[in-house]
């Protein structure tokens, strides 16, 4: 944690408890799974809380946000709240989506958080699409794109990389590099494994950060937002991070070794935090049992409005489906 970031002690202990806050919301939707209250497929963010915790400080309510379908954590950190979220896993009305979407799929229009997306690298032309509108409708706003490494070797990576550098687009494009798409090894798909090197390649700016420290990430999204908002065009961020977990609940991981698991848990972005917070004196031991205590509180409540929750009536069915009016 040595990120040079001037680092009060309020911000110290917000980017620890929201880390901490998807960990545990995470961690009670892996039970849920397994008690077949949630169904579907369930791609879990353990490991990689401090990218999207790390950027989402920079972000303002104006701006837009598109992830990957392993999006629980950005949505989190972009402020939604965890029982809409929960009761989206369930697959009841009281959802973000109505229960429509599920884990992959998480919209809230109010906090302009625009999937949740199950294609790999179809997030990346919708940001574009975003940004350009954005640049015409809101001066200033910008589109953070998260995506994984794997959405390189994807035709619209490099289409989109092409477009909003050309058209000096307000996108901040978040590479998630967790060094496999899916279960593909990134060495064994990819002859240039830097992949920020590649937008270099359209002149975009670009840079790498440890994406197992949020202090780090804020540091290098404020730096690359401050010149897109400058109007400056594009940038460009590879996030270094692991995930914990298998890569879905249906994953056996016959391409990594438990020792290379072992390895990278001991750069966990908590329990890292929690001891430089320590270490800088910012948080007494009394003030991680508080935080923890209202953090397993506000995912228990998640449960119980999930829970209190109904399936939309199939009289429903339809509705949604095409646009029968114009939103006013």
């Amino acid at each position: 944690m040595n990120e040079r970031l001037h680092l009060d002690r309020q911000h110290g202990q917000h980017l620890f408890r929201e880390m901490l806050r998807i960990r545990v919301f995470e961690a009670k939707c892996a039970e849920l799974y397994q008690a077949q209250k949630i169904r579907g497929f369930l791609h879990l963010y353990d490991g990689e809380e401090a990218v999207a915790v790390g950027v989402m400080q920079v972000l303002e309510e104006r701006d837009a946000i598109v992830a990957t379908y392993r999006e629980h954590g950005h949505a989190i950190a972009r402020g939604i709240s965890m029982g809409p979220l929960m009761a989206e896993m369930y697959g009841n009305e009281e959802g973000c989506c109505r229960g429509r979407g599920g884990s992959m799929h998480f919209f809230d229009r109010t906090k302009r958080f625009y999937g949740g997306n199950a294609i790999v690298g179809g997030g990346l032309p919708l940001a574009v699409g975003l940004a350009l509108a954005d640049k015409e409708l809101r001066p200033g706003a910008v589109t953070a794109c998260f995506f994984g490494e794997g959405a390189a070797g994807e035709g619209e990576f490099h289409e989109s990389m092409n477009l909003a550098e050309l058209w000096q687009l307000p996108v901040l494009f978040v590479c998630e590099n967790n060094l496999y798409a899916m279960g593909m090894p990134l060495e064994l798909a990819e002859a240039e494994t830097d992949i920020f090197r590649k937008a270099q390649a359209y002149r975009m700016p670009s840079e790498s950060a440890d994406g197992m420290n949020p202090i780090a990430v804020e540091a290098a999204a404020r730096r690359a937002i401050e010149k897109i908002r400058a109007g400056n065009g594009p940038a460009f961020l590879e996030c270094h991070t692991y995930r914990f977990r298998a890569h879905s609940m249906f994953d056996a991981q016959l391409y990594r070794t438990r020792e290379e698991i072992a390895r990278w848990k001991e750069k966990d972005p908590i329990p890292r935090m929690r001891l430089w917070l320590e270490e800088t004196h910012m948080m007494s031991e009394a003030e991680f049992e508080r935080i923890e205590h209202e953090v397993d509180a506000e995912v228990e409540a998640s449960v119980a409005f999930a829970e209190a929750g109904r399936p939309e009536d199939v009289g429903e069915l339809e509705r949604f489906v095409v646009m029968d009016e114009v939103p006013q």
